[in-house]
């Protein structure tokens, strides 16, 4: 168990989380492109077996290299696996089997999970009141923001696909609590060794399943959600996960669960003209909320001017 001190958000974190919510964002749309055309231990390989190739060729370019330490390279395949292999297989496999706001909201269960977690294995991240209710907070706040109806067929509906996306919102927990031991690491030989490691592991389960030499060949939109899935939501997303999670902790990384729905509304916004209807303005305030709560610093000022006033 760990027992360094509690990590806190900096404008630097919260702009990088923000950062890293638009990027991951982007995955929910490519995954509904690819999993149209392509079975899905195949999605998940090509996902991150492009994001290796890219992440080790810039590596070479800047000229740096991989650890060759048989201990970290053990590390990077445990990781590997709670953070690529297990969840992403699963997310794509639920959102075959129910629908893609519904998964969103099980997803945004990865706070909770990673709040408990983080509780039970580390001494630095322990459980507060004001953490558990900015959580609270956050998920209704999800939930407000999708709207009632993702949640109408929730345990009435496919169970599996249910149990798949809330399995990959615990593993997700796992895996920011283990990305601990990788203090000292540069982040981008982080991102480049646990996706590398998740990419030998897929191929062989990919080529048993799939068999993906024997599907048609892919078209130029599938080559582009790929392209975009690997490069900007996988390389480019996990050099920022790393450098988030190195400063403020797992919990505090995690909350760009809370944040994802949100950069999708916003794009959508933003790009294709949607409205904003009322109650998203309601969730994303129970979101900020919740943020607050979590991070602190405005309890503690509230907390602060009741004693001065009081006094």
């Amino acid at each position: 168990m760990s027992n360094e001190s509690n990590p806190v958000m900096g404008a630097t974190e919260w702009g990088l989380l923000v950062l890293l919510s638009v990027l991951w964002g982007g995955s929910f749309f490519f995954y509904k492109i690819l999993v149209e055309a392509l079975p899905p231990f195949t999605v998940v390989l090509g996902r991150v077996g492009l994001a290796a190739v890219a992440l080790n060729l810039f590596l070479l370019a800047k000229g740096d290299r991989m650890p060759v330490s048989p201990q970290l390279w053990r590390r990077f395949f445990v990781m590997g696996l709670l953070n690529n292999v297990i969840p992403f297989t699963l997310i794509v496999f639920g959102e075959t089997r129910i629908s893609s706001g519904l998964a969103s909201i099980l997803n945004a269960t990865t706070p909770l999970f990673t709040v408990i977690v983080a509780h039970v294995l580390t001494r630095s991240e322990r459980l507060s009141w004001p953490k558990a209710a900015g959580v609270a907070l956050g998920f209704l706040g999800v939930a407000a923001l999708i709207g009632p109806d993702a949640l109408s067929n929730l345990g009435r509906g496919d169970l599996i696909g249910e149990a798949a996306c809330l399995l990959a919102a615990l593993t997700y927990a796992f895996a920011g609590v283990y990305g601990r031991r990788f203090r000292g690491v540069a982040p981008l030989e982080v991102a480049t060794g646990q996706i590398t490691a998740s990419t030998l592991i897929l191929a062989p389960i990919a080529g048993l399943v799939d068999k993906p030499w024997t599907l048609a060949p892919p078209s130029l939109q599938i080559w582009a959600a790929l392209a975009g899935i690997a490069l900007i939501s996988t390389a480019l997303a996990y050099m920022l996960y790393f450098c988030i999670l190195a400063t403020a902790g797992a919990t505090n990384l995690l909350l760009v669960t809370f944040l994802l729905p949100i950069s999708a509304l916003l794009l959508g916004a933003l790009a294709l003209g949607e409205a904003i209807p009322a109650r998203a303005v309601l969730g994303m305030t129970l979101i900020g909320a919740g943020l607050a709560a979590i991070d602190g610093r405005a309890p503690r000022a509230l907390a602060r001017a009741a004693k001065l006033t009081a006094g």
